[in-house]
């Protein structure tokens, strides 16, 4: 039960609560067996000697007796749903902080749908046990012992007739505790499934249309919602079949009692007051039974998500801070790239082979390549979203895996191909590096990136919701906010990984105009498409097969007529021509 002690063990925290829900059960369940006493005494004492008064007397206790056994069951409830409730807040918080921390080589093993199922469903599955089943299950074992302990006192006969039908109880949970447990796992691994059918169905809304593929992709997904029906009717089969076995089993132990029950009432070892009592007894011993069935059933459902929901937490970062990792000082953004060799799964072929460059503070640096040549992996290392396999990476002298990574990438800007924008304001886009901006500063940036006309021109402005992932803008506007909130960071290492591809030429030479300025005394790394781009940059580098296999300016380049002369002629060319 390594799992189950673990979920446990967030619930540490706040004993005291649970030490209050515990109180507060137990004079709950001590109240509650004072009810079959008391009608003990009104059927024994007061309608057997016709003493109308004490049977108002008891009348009203049973009353009393329940109004209190109302209080007490709120306090109950609440200490421990308060107690349950935070711990489940703790698991939420410490499972997104988790992922927040992970490397990009998790998600790229990971699908979204997954992540979000375990996330949503997998935590809920826990509150569920912390909320319902492990109160039944306290409440269970209080009962259970305490009548147990009352019946024996009582008539110790009658109490071993109604024990001997639970060992079969017993068995019968158990044996239903291991069948549905794999059936619970494999049952939120369907609903992760599912969960990653519509993530990826509503991300790709308009590929789906664009190839008019809705009906394969409701086919598709009615496969998989077949799929969870049919473990859901599976599960249901297990546990319809158990409860009649489990009431049947019951019966036969009511029956044995009514039966040596009726007898000792005959004989006139046993009064009908304490036969009344006895069953009354029973009934709650039998409840906890009866509970058997849904406590294992949320426990042994909490326990399946437990495991998928550690199987996150328990993933180590392969990017990690030394635990005497420094904060790195304002930078002047000299990188050295030293024999580095890097590869994104262990046992595949390596990306980057023995790779060295120099970057000067203030150089921008073009890096040219047929896809796969390792060009996005180089400005994947600089802010250590992967570590390399051997060599290392400096800047200012400073080996970057000695540094708080905080404290490196709050110098860093980039702008990726893929362009990412907040469902939030456009002002809140611009400023999500560096919220503490005045909006001065954020329309200068807005300005500079050349997207401040069109801002403006909005009903809402600055305050415009952009929509999930940036619906509402096209392509080119998406990047100029992109640009805008790395440029309001005021980095000294600035990354643009083919920033202008979806820009027209008119927008994309206003936008390098900008750049031409605001570039100065920072070092930069530009993928680019555009022969504007390359031209400008203090050093080209050509990558192939992980290799540097030219390096110089554009026109150096061209003179020594090699792999860049050749890429000039097929791609540049004709650009220069256009411009």
């Amino acid at each position: 039960m390594p799992t189950l002690k673990r979920l446990l063990g967030y619930l540490k925290k706040y004993w005291f609560f649970l030490l209050l829900a515990l109180l507060a059960l137990t004079i709950n369940r001590v109240l509650t067996m004072a009810v079959p006493e008391i009608s003990q005494r009104a059927i024994d004492i007061a309608i057997g000697q016709k003493n109308y008064s004490l049977l108002v007397i008891l009348a009203i206790s049973i009353v009393v007796v329940t109004i209190f056994r109302g209080v007490f069951h709120f306090a109950q409830e609440y200490t421990l749903q308060y107690a349950a409730q935070k711990a489940i807040y703790d698991i939420r918080n410490t499972m997104y902080d988790h992922l927040q921390r992970l490397p990009f080589s998790f998600y790229d093993k990971s699908q979204t749908g997954q992540l979000i199922a375990r996330a949503t469903g997998d935590i809920d599955s826990l509150r569920r046990f912390f909320t319902f089943g492990m109160l039944n299950f306290i409440s269970s074992i209080f009962i259970f012992v305490a009548v147990l302990i009352i019946t024996l006192m009582k008539n110790w006969q009658m109490a071993l007739i109604s024990l001997s039908v639970m060992p079969a109880i017993a068995y019968t949970g158990t044996r239903f505790g291991q069948k549905i447990r794999p059936k619970f796992k494999e049952m939120r691994q369907k609903h992760a499934d599912i969960t990653t059918a519509i993530q990826e169905n509503v991300t790709g809304a308009s590929v789906v249309r664009t190839f008019a593929r809705e009906e394969h992709e409701i086919k598709r997904f009615s496969k998989q919602v077949f799929g969870l029906l049919k473990m859901n009717l599976e599960i249901t089969k297990l546990w319809a079949s158990y409860f009649p076995f489990m009431d049947f089993i019951a019966v036969v132990g009511r029956i044995a009692i009514l039966w040596f029950g009726g007898w000792q009432i005959i004989k006139g070892n046993l009064t009908l007051g304490e036969f009344v009592a006895f069953n009354m007894y029973l009934v709650m011993l039998m409840m906890p039974v009866r509970m058997l069935g849904f406590i294992i059933n949320v426990s042994q459902e909490a326990i399946a998500s437990g495991q998928r929901i550690f199987e996150i937490l328990d993933t180590e970062s392969e990017v990690k801070e030394l635990d005497n990792a420094r904060a790195l000082p304002p930078i002047k953004g000299l990188i050295k790239f030293d024999d580095v060799s890097f590869s994104y799964e262990t046992g595949d072929g390596l990306v980057l082979k023995n790779f060295s460059l120099e970057a000067k503070p203030g150089e921008t640096i073009a890096l040219l390549g047929a896809t796969g040549s390792g060009k996005s992996t180089v400005i994947n290392l600089i802010p250590r979203f992967y570590d390399p396999l051997s060599g290392k990476i400096t800047i200012d002298g400073i080996d970057i895996k000695e540094v708080q990574l905080e404290s490196l990438r709050r110098q860093i800007s980039i702008v990726m191909q893929e362009t990412y924008l907040f469902a939030a304001s456009i002002k809140d886009n611009i400023a999500y590096g560096n919220t503490e901006a005045s909006m001065e500063e954020i329309v200068e940036a807005a300005k500079a990136a050349n997207i401040h006309d069109f801002i403006v021109s909005l009903p809402k402005g600055y305050d415009t919701e952009v929509g999930e992932r940036g619906v509402t803008l096209s392509g080119g506007q998406k990047q100029r906010v992109a640009i805008a909130r790395a440029l309001l960071m005021n980095p000294r290492i600035l990354i643009l990984d083919d920033s202008t591809s979806s820009v027209d030429t008119q927008t994309e030479h206003m936008i390098q105009n900008a750049l031409n300025t605001l570039l100065k005394g920072r070092t930069a790394f530009v993928i680019a498409q555009r022969l504007s781009t390359v031209k400008r940059a203090d050093k080209i580098v050509i990558l192939e097969d992980g290799k540097i296999v030219e390096k110089g300016t554009h026109e150096s380049l061209l003179k020594k007529g090699g792999i860049y002369s050749e890429i000039y002629e097929m791609q540049f060319k004709q650009q220069e021509e256009e411009d």
